[in-house]
């Protein structure tokens, strides 16, 4: 026997993956596989474009128009406080948080919070049934 094949061929690349350091790589996101859809869970300005460009027979210039105007529209009426409700889906509405004290993350650090705004989402009673 040679001094060659008496170690185990196995022995020496175990050793010098024991002693790499651990890599970013091993905390990212695991990578997509064909068994999970290639489809996003997010619908988002496109697709609601797209949507409505075909359910209501409009170029998907003229779409994009009309949910830029509608998102506007809504913007606005929170902004001014008032209470925008959206048959079929809910109702958004604006209220008011009271100023409070909190801890910073990590150093626990007491911290004043501002009072402020925040907005309000109630989903409609069809809606929620439906889910």
């Amino acid at each position: 026997m040679t001094k060659s094949s008496k170690k185990p061929a196995a022995a020496a690349p175990a050793k010098i993956a024991a002693t790499k350091p651990a890599t970013k790589t091993a905390t990212k996101a695991p990578v997509k596989t064909a068994a999970q859809p290639a489809a996003s869970t997010k619908t988002g300005k496109t697709e609601l474009t797209d949507q409505i460009s075909t359910s209501a027979s409009l170029s998907k210039k003229d779409a994009g128009a009309a949910l830029n105007a509608a998102l506007d529209a809504v913007a606005e009426a929170l902004k001014a406080g008032q209470t925008v409700g959206l048959p079929g889906v809910g109702t958004l509405s604006v209220k008011a948080t009271a100023a409070r004290q909190g801890v910073r993350p990590g150093t626990s650090e007491k911290i004043q919070i501002p009072a402020g705004k925040k907005v309000s989402f109630k989903v409609a009673a069809d809606l929620k049934k439906s889910l």
